[in-house]
């Protein structure tokens, strides 16, 4: 973790978006193929001491917990139809949402739609509390900083072992974040 007491722009972000799209056009087009072969959703969160901004595309999702609560800071968006989404490589641009929220969260959770399957109640627009507290529980008692390898493992053959794989069978990627 670096600290910086300053986030960037809306704008800034907004190019941080474009230069990604302009990688992906550029690797897309050494392929031989075209960027929407590059599809992804994006959830993303960068923290400072008194605020927190996220930037979100498409169906994947962030939450934040505070006091004990789980708020939803980016719900999922699918797209027009059943089963769609918005991507990155979307064209003329990606629907980006920037929001910035003052900084009350201890921990935060980033994830794809197959976990949002799991996580959130779409009828509440809620997350489930008792998904992410024992998520978070061993990396609140961790020591130190940085990425848990042997819990990052435990998680990796959670989220594909049959009891998850039953309910979704969408991607699953989860990120974990905590200052417990």
């Amino acid at each position: 973790m670096q600290d910086n007491p300053e986030l960037p722009s809306d704008q800034g972000l907004a190019d941080w978006v474009d230069e990604l799209r302009d990688r992906i056009s550029a690797i897309a087009t050494r392929r031989g193929t075209v960027p929407r072969q590059f599809a992804a959703t994006l959830a993303a969160i960068i923290v400072a001491k008194d605020e927190a901004v996220t930037l979100h595309i498409g169906d994947s999702a962030v939450v934040g917990r505070k006091g004990g609560e789980w708020d939803v800071l980016c719900w999922p968006e699918n797209g027009e139809y059943a089963s769609s989404t918005y991507f990155v490589t979307d064209d003329p641009e990606p629907r980006l949402n920037i929001t910035r929220h003052q900084r009350e969260h201890d921990a935060f959770a980033l994830f794809s739609d197959g976990v949002g399957d799991l996580a959130l109640s779409h009828l509440e627009q809620a997350a489930h509390p008792r998904f992410f507290n024992p998520m978070l529980r061993p990396i609140d008692a961790a020591p130190g900083e940085g990425r848990l390898v042997e819990l990052s493992a435990k998680l990796a053959t959670y989220l594909a072992g049959p009891s998850v794989c039953e309910r979704t069978d969408d991607d699953k990627t989860l990120i974990l974040i905590s200052w417990g």
